[in-house]
């Protein structure tokens, strides 16, 4: 396993994130934060909710779409970025082991335990090909990833919605720069749609994205001693036209001030004022189209699912 980001880099990561996000008005924390022991079960479980469409028809496209990505592309290994258990990409990977391509599996991720579980499994289950895990923050460590073969970058769930545009655009070019011509990128990307499906999506009735939320204050208090109090904060999800995304924050019902030690912190909260967590931007064909081109990758084939919810990208690097 390559390990290029420790427990310490980690902690020194969330101070300064906090710093940054909380030391000045608009306050916001980055979605990074979410994924902690809880922040993944809760996920887990949003991902089953009958709200939440996005893994539902991400999964339909690719059951349908794997092995024509895996003759596509012609790879030989293949890179997940952001790749949790990788249990969605079975379906790629059972593709391209059936062209008698696959020699290689690369899981990256920012968490060493997860990674250590997903090679584990993935060794188990594809013993013939070599499994590399590379522990790293796809923002920062893209230029470390292994190069050579005929690689199929993947990076899928529509993460790339929670970056902002800019930082889009920096991620889609430090990615394409350090693929060679024949390297390709399967993208997930969920769709423009109707604001009320939006809304329910990440506003559930029964509020388990309401607690997964929240949850980031709580890492916060055990990993920078601060003294949020979670029930003292509502949940918010809301559409943004003019931006086309979804945005979620989180509400103070109170006037109050929370002390972050860790991070040299006090923070001073009017009753209604909101910490942004996450965006969750929504394409277009055209704009996903355009910031794939800016990088330098050649969209070659779009799917969606049958409802047209989602689509799954598959571009070249020129």
């Amino acid at each position: 396993m390559e390990v290029h980001i420790g427990a310490g880099e980690i902690e020194a990561g969330l101070r300064e994130d906090v710093r940054a996000g909380l030391g000045a008005r608009p306050y916001q924390l980055p979605p990074k934060w979410f994924y902690d022991e809880r922040g993944c079960a809760l996920f887990e479980e949003i991902t089953g909710l009958p709200e939440y469409y996005l893994t539902r028809a991400e999964a339909e496209v690719l059951s349908a779409r794997a092995r024509e990505v895996a003759e596509l592309s012609g790879a030989d290994t293949l890179v997940e970025l952001g790749s949790g258990t990788s249990a969605k990409t079975r379906l790629l990977l059972d593709a391209l082991a059936g062209t008698g391509r696959l020699r290689r599996i690369v899981a990256f991720d920012v968490s060493e335990p997860t990674v250590g579980q997903a090679t584990a499994e993935l060794a188990a289950e594809y013993p013939s090909a070599e499994v590399v895990g590379v522990v790293g923050d796809f923002l920062v460590h893209l230029g470390l990833l292994p190069a050579g073969g005929r690689r199929l970058m993947v990076f899928l769930g529509s993460t790339i919605g929670n970056l902002e545009p800019l930082e889009r655009k920096r991620f889609l070019a430090e990615l394409s720069s350090g693929m060679r011509p024949g390297d390709a990128l399967l993208l997930g990307t969920d769709l423009v749609k109707a604001p009320a499906r939006l809304r329910a999506a990440y506003d559930d009735e029964a509020g388990v994205t309401a607690a997964f939320n929240t949850n980031v204050l709580a890492v916060v208090n055990r990993e920078l001693g601060a003294d949020f109090d979670l029930v003292q904060f509502a949940h918010v999800a809301r559409w943004d036209p003019d931006e086309e995304w979804m945005q979620m924050s989180v509400r103070s019902r109170r006037a109050q001030t929370v002390a972050v030690p860790g991070a040299g912190l006090e923070v001073t909260l009017a009753r209604g004022e909101e910490i942004r967590t996450e965006i969750s931007a929504k394409f277009t064909r055209a704009r996903v189209e355009a910031e794939l081109a800016g990088a330098g990758l050649d969209l070659v084939r779009w799917w969606t699912d049958q409802a047209g919810d989602f689509a799954v990208s598959l571009s070249f690097s020129r």
